[in-house]
């Protein structure tokens, strides 16, 4: 068995031949269907890509968008906290009394007998000394 090689004839009847039209037929097919095949897994591979891609880009939109709803509602509250001053400032500002005493701090004006001092404020004779 070790030196001898067999020499085989292949017979040439039709049914022969038929099977090797089937094998060529069947392994062409084959070629097909993996050619196929790999079209279709890269056609999926790309919709995955693109699907995964999109949902990224979302998620850094919906974080941006989350900051920034934040950094709103923190001002918001500021604007709030503005508006309820300034609405105990409408109140003072109805009241007389409230009014003449601004106008006696704020512009030293004075009521009839009243005098006024200017007493210097304590960081402006630090300010000064240095």
């Amino acid at each position: 068995m070790g030196g001898k090689k067999r020499k085989v004839t292949s017979m040439q009847n039709p049914y022969v031949k038929q099977h090797e039209r089937n094998t060529q037929a069947a392994s062409k097919r084959r070629k097909l269907l993996i050619r196929r095949l790999s079209v279709f897994a890269l056609i999926a591979a790309a919709a995955t890509w693109f699907m995964l891609s999109s949902l990224v880009s979302q998620k850094e939109r919906l974080e941006e968008k989350r900051a920034e709803k934040a950094k709103v509602e923190q001002n918001l509250s500021q604007l709030k906290r503005k508006e309820s001053i300034l609405k105990d400032e409408i109140i003072k500002l109805n009241d007389p009394d409230y009014i003449a005493k601004l106008a006696r701090s704020e512009y030293f004006l004075s009521d009839k007998g009243e005098i006024i001092f200017n007493i210097p404020d304590k960081k402006e004779d630090d300010e000064d000394k240095e």
